[in-house]
């Protein structure tokens, strides 16, 4: 389907590369970008991800049919509060956000009192590296993208919001938020933390000055999405917390089971150990393997 203005809350990674997919596929006679600052603006413009910017949040939004808030999850609410009234009658919101529970019990009734509908989704796409000159038309070819509707949630609206991600080349899922927020917890937002340790860690400025000399390309692929934004990171580990809280406690148990069989020095059960994660991870990547677009 074809959209007659789309806008976008919020234009970095993420919201930089929806642009460029939209206008690459054209299905949006307009797209506009609410960005905080005239630079980042122009520079949107530069790299062809937008029709338009402005810092004028409600006239990046009116007349609007779909609203994708591309922000950090903290700057959502706040956002979409002063807004209501020049949202179109109708119209769809969505977001990115990577916790799903927050977001929806406190978007879904506010959006729904200005006439329009609200539906929560997830791209589960991005990259360590930040701003719209990152954005890349192809960052979600082959992506799971969530949706998570609830009992509210208006029927036609989410079918639209689907239609829209499989245009993006998306894989749909849809789960519950509070479903949503227990897989994530485990598959993104730890593996960010477990990075982010490893690289406060081994990179201290305590480490003997060979340390960072000896951080080959292990440490450096196991450690890339350190470099994420820790604001929003910080708003995903507080929004998520208690689902993440659960997540370390597992993860904390199985790094005391490695550390046992290491003490006790029982070879078989760490071949084990290791035979095991390689063997899961593998069979992993092939099922990624057969999803993946041609």
């Amino acid at each position: 389907m074809r959209w007659k203005k789309i806008t976008i809350v919020g234009v970095g990674l993420l919201g930089g590369s929806l642009g460029l997919a939209i206008k690459r596929r054209r299905l949006a006679a307009e797209v506009a970008g609410y960005v905080r600052r005239a630079a980042t603006g122009r520079e949107c413009e530069r790299v062809g991800a937008l029709d338009y910017a402005t810092t004028d949040l409600l006239a990046a939004v009116s007349g609007a049919d779909l609203v994708i808030l591309c922000t950090p999850l903290a700057q959502m609410q706040p956002l979409v509060k002063p807004v209501l009234p020049a949202l179109k009658r109708g119209a769809i919101v969505t977001d990115v956000g990577s916790v799903k529970g927050s977001v929806v019990k406190e978007l879904e009734s506010l959006v729904a009192k200005a006439g329009a509908h609200f539906v929560g989704s997830h791209p589960m796409a991005g990259s360590e590296k930040t701003g719209v000159s990152a954005a890349r038309e192809d960052l979600f070819n082959g992506a799971a993208c969530v949706t998570t509707p609830t009992k509210r949630t208006n029927t036609a609206a989410l079918r639209k919001v689907e239609q829209f991600w499989k245009a993006m080349g998306c894989r749909m899922l849809r789960l519950s938020p509070v479903e949503h927020d227990q897989l994530v917890s485990r598959s993104s937002h730890l593996p960010q933390l477990v990075a982010a340790t490893l690289a406060r860690l081994v990179l201290s400025p305590k480490s003997p000055r060979a340390q960072s000399a000896l951080c080959a390309g292990g440490f450096r692929d196991t450690t890339r999405i350190a470099s994420g934004s820790p604001e929003m990171w910080r708003d995903i580990a507080l929004a998520n917390r208690t689902q993440l809280d659960r997540a370390l406690t597992r993860f904390i148990g199985e790094l005391r089971g490695l550390q046992a069989l290491l003490r006790r020095d029982e070879a078989a059960r760490l071949y084990e150990f290791l035979a095991v994660a390689k063997a899961r991870r593998d069979q992993w990547l092939e099922e990624q393997d057969s999803l993946s677009p041609e």
